[in-house]
């Protein structure tokens, strides 16, 4: 059964902290040399594979004690508050830019960039944090990637307006407000236990 109220959390957290990041801005680039479709098939399909992963570890999580869970996800939240909070602007790296048009080379590009920039990054971090606090893989997992797609989404589209409507330092501080209020939950829950 799904939780849409942990699925919406998931959502929420995911979507502001993957916003200024910089596979939002790959993803821009490749949407605005290619056709928009092609590149958002292979980005979706790289963020699924993300979030499985994550899902997966943070289920090996709930294996533990519950207070002990709830003291790794609460140090882990904190920890990648102080991420956004001490990012800075990333210049992005020339794209390769694939020899055709055709679906394959252009979502297997966009597939790449992807599995790759994105491995260990500070969402799939996240999710597997979500996954363990929860104990609901299903309704994070859809959240996490429902979350990513959207993100995935407004950049290949629409990234240029967007960003230039919301500072990208508003939207960083707002995800890290989320995850410091999450990790200082996690940590009380955590001592109350």
């Amino acid at each position: 059964m799904i939780s849409f109220s942990v699925m919406a959390l998931v959502f929420g957290v995911v979507f502001l902290a993957e916003l200024p990041d910089k596979t939002a801005l790959a993803g821009l680039v490749l949407g605005t040399r290619y056709r928009a479709s092609y590149v958002f098939a292979g980005v979706a399909a790289a963020f699924a594979l993300h979030v499985a992963l994550a899902v997966a570890a943070g289920s090996v999580l709930t294996l533990l004690p519950q207070q002990i869970v709830h003291a790794i996800t609460g140090v882990l939240f904190l920890g990648g508050a102080a991420v956004l909070l001490m990012k800075k602007d990333e210049d992005e790296g020339e794209v390769r830019k694939p020899e055709n048009q055709s679906f394959w080379k252009v979502s297997g590009a966009g597939f790449m960039l992807i599995l790759i920039a994105e491995f260990g990054d500070l969402t799939q971090i996240m999710t597997a944090n979500l996954a363990a606090r929860y104990d609901d893989p299903l309704s994070v997992g859809l959240g996490a990637v429902l979350a990513l797609w959207a993100v995935a989404g407004l950049g290949i589209v629409g990234g240029k307006a967007l960003m230039k409507r919301v500072p990208l330092e508003l939207i960083t501080k707002v995800a890290a407000l989320l995850m410091l209020g999450l990790g200082v939950w996690s940590l009380y829950e955590a001592v109350a236990s």
